[in-house]
């Protein structure tokens, strides 16, 4: 047999070429030429905020004229700067800040975006580049609103099991620069945003929080989310929320005359990348959605239903066959029962359990689970891998299938077993990918 990974015989490498070709549809260096605005008669400015940061500010700087005048700041996650994105001479800085609870590099970042906003004319040009991430990256809380604080509120967020709309409604109106802020500060100049979908949806005003793009939530809308999962916030920021004093810029205001936005990326091309490489190697693909949400384990045990009935020939899928999802599900983080240690795991994790639980050793079904920027989580792993086989060896480590998913603790089932997704930051985001093979 051929060592090619779109061999059959070969599963996981066939489901590892997958996810490859899906995060490469949504390199910046493949996608960004095509949205690039002409040069305007002032000054280019580049601001942005992203994991995808760094390949974009690097994109931008190979592709702008040289004989044309650009500076700017851009905020990536730590170790998210490709190699020689800071060798950027003069034109762009790259800085670094933490994900996914906001720092006090991402807080000064912010701050300098603002400050190089100064001045500005309806001559100059803001670049805007805008991808996952930037909503912790990019964070300089409201006035009354200490980091400290921010992050605790994010914290509580992340843990609560609030998808990403409910996270990023809060985050806009507890913001200075979110929710539109950042546009309205760079007029009169035309902003022009350049973005990676990580979102369901594909919505501009939730990818980062929307910096630049108008916000139609409210002041209530965030309160009322924060009193569903009770998150506690200081008296003073409730006030204020309840008064509208904390209110983003509406579609009506007349600064968005002078913006626009690109959308550069978004999950639905990578998962057809992903699909057209599969249909290569002879096998039928089946996008279900770019844009699922939902409990991460309970995501993977309705797919493993999916993938049993596929097996047994029974329902609409014909084998052989992969189905592909991308989105954007949820962890509500549970906790430990007494004396358990906290587990460690995300989202691609925490589906590749429920997909192992539902196929209940399911001949024939492979899978594997990842995030695209090559992070679950805040772990080194981008996801995990499933085989048929998964629950025998882990039974023979001894391990019990759901004190693991008890604990949250994907790391802990899945990499004993060497079945950890490891790439490294891949410098872009279109969140997540998920692809199960019935053979």
């Amino acid at each position: 047999m051929s060592a090619s990974p779109l061999n059959l015989a070969q599963p996981e490498a066939l489901l590892r070429a997958l996810y490859d070709a899906a995060v490469q549809r949504a390199m910046p260096a493949h996608t960004l030429a095509d949205f690039l605005p002409a040069p305007p008669k002032g000054r280019t400015l580049v601001l942005g905020a992203g994991k995808a940061g760094g390949a974009m500010a690097q994109a931008v700087d190979r592709l702008w004229p040289q004989d044309k005048p650009m500076s700017g700041l851009v905020v990536t996650r730590y170790d998210h700067v490709p190699p020689g994105g800071q060798a950027l001479p003069g034109r762009i800085e790259i800085v670094e800040a933490a994900h996914p609870v906001p720092d006090a590099a991402g807080l000064k970042a912010a701050e300098r975006m603002l400050e190089l906003t100064q001045g500005l004319t309806e001559d100059d040009l803001v670049l805007c580049l805008i991808s996952g991430g930037g909503s912790a990256l990019l964070t300089l809380p409201a006035v009354g609103l200490t980091l400290a604080d921010k992050q605790a509120i994010n914290r509580g967020l992340l843990e609560s099991g609030a998808n990403i709309h409910e996270m990023n409604c809060v985050r806009k109106h507890l913001s200075r620069i979110k929710g539109g802020r950042l546009a309205a500060a760079c007029a009169p100049a035309q902003v022009v945003t350049l973005t990676i979908s990580d979102v369901p949806g594909d919505d501009p005003s939730v990818i980062a929080s929307g910096p630049t793009v108008p916000d139609s939530t409210t002041c209530a809308d965030a309160l009322a989310i924060l009193d569903r999962y009770g998150i506690a916030i200081p008296d003073t920021i409730r006030a204020l929320l309840k008064s509208a004093d904390l209110e983003t810029p509406k579609p009506t205001a007349p600064l968005w005359s002078r913006c626009r936005v690109e959308m550069i990326a978004t999950p639905q091309q990578s998962l057809q990348a992903a699909a057209d490489l599969a249909e290569q190697a002879g096998l039928r693909a089946y996008i279900l959605s770019d844009e699922m949400e939902g409990e991460s384990r309970e995501v993977g045990r309705v797919q493993a239903a999916l993938a049993r009935a596929a097996a047994r020939g029974l329902g609409p899928f014909v084998k052989p066959c992969v189905l592909l999802s991308g989105g954007e599900t949820t962890v509500r983080v549970l906790p430990p029962k007494s004396g358990a240690a906290k587990g460690r795991g995300g989202r691609a994790g925490e589906f590749c359990m429920g997909l192992v639980l539902g196929l209940q050793a399911q001949a024939g079904v492979w899978g594997l689970a990842a995030d695209t920027d090559g992070i679950d989580g805040v772990e080194a792993n981008a996801g995990a891998r499933v085989a048929p086989d998964t629950l025998a060896r882990a039974r023979q480590q001894g391990r019990v299938l759901t004190d693991h998913l008890d604990r949250n603790d994907a790391v802990g089932f899945f990499e004993p077993l060497g079945d950890l997704v490891v790439t490294g930051p891949t410098f872009t985001n279109v969140n997540d990918f998920r692809a199960v093979l019935i053979l």
